[in-house]
């Protein structure tokens, strides 16, 4: 099956990153069932450039982390898109606090909504393409936090690493269904979010990166294409850090907020 025929759900799907791998999909020829939690009018305008690219879009509202939403979701793919054949587990949240400060509701809220929900979505996503028997493929969205401690981070550093051994586990797991399961580890990404983490976002984290630049969404994307694609049929259980080599220098100290 070629990817023109193929759907894929991106979650947290309405801005940043999200958005970019679901505009690379569609250019790819992937049609997009997009998920958002709260921002109705991001997630519309990411619809509306998707079917501008020729793709048909859907729009699936949940918050991830919550398991009866999570099973919402999938019966309206079901309804509407009728197959699924790649999962991207984006969505999620972090919180700048150091662990001493950290709220116990804040450190809740990060793990449910980027490592329960990965969980959560992956689970659903397995069985449905386990019932269609033609395989298919996740793509959990990691970070230089799955392995690089950044203060102030503790709940999303946690989260994230978490994720990569998720990832793992996931693919031996599903690998004899034919599903492949891989985790894509951005480094400094210039997004709507990121922006308001420093002044000057690029100038902050461009020259410590060995590319000398900082990346951008459709960077990640890239990558994205690249392992839902039969390029990477043999590719299972890794994480590709995309990063303009940031992570191999492991420079410190890292920029911190403002």
């Amino acid at each position: 099956m070629s990817s023109k025929d193929k759907v894929a759900l991106v979650t947290g799907a309405s801005k940043g990153v999200g958005r970019g791998i679901a505009y690379g999909l569609a250019k790819a020829g992937w049609d997009i069932v997009a998920n958002y939690n709260r921002d109705q009018t991001g997630v519309d305008e990411t619809a509306a450039h998707v079917r501008e690219l020729g793709r048909r879009c859907w729009i699936v509202q949940a918050d991830v982390g919550y398991g009866e939403q999570v099973t919402a979701m999938f019966s309206r793919l079901r309804a509407e898109a009728g197959r699924l054949d790649l999962l991207v587990n984006n969505a999620g949240v972090q919180t700048f606090a150091s662990l001493l400060d950290l709220k116990e509701e804040d450190f809740d809220r990060t793990i449910r909504t980027n490592l329960k929900g990965c969980f959560l979505c992956s689970q659903q996503a397995a069985r449905m393409m386990k019932e269609q028997g033609q395989g298919g493929a996740i793509i959990n969205i990691g970070s230089g936090a799955n392995k690089q401690p950044f203060p102030s981070l503790i709940d999303y550093c946690a989260s994230k690493g978490g994720i990569e051994n998720l990832t793992k586990v996931c693919a031996v797991e599903l690998g004899p269904l034919g599903i492949r399961v891989n985790c894509v580890a951005p480094g400094a990404i210039e997004i709507e979010r990121t922006k308001l983490e420093a002044g000057d976002y690029a100038g902050t984290w461009g020259p410590i990166t060995p590319l000398r630049r900082v990346g951008q969404a459709s960077d990640v994307a890239a990558v994205v294409v690249f392992l839902a694609s039969a390029a990477a049929e043999f590719t299972t259980g890794q994480t590709v850090y995309v990063d303009g080599g940031l992570w191999t220098a492991a420079q410190w100290p890292y920029p911190t907020e403002g």
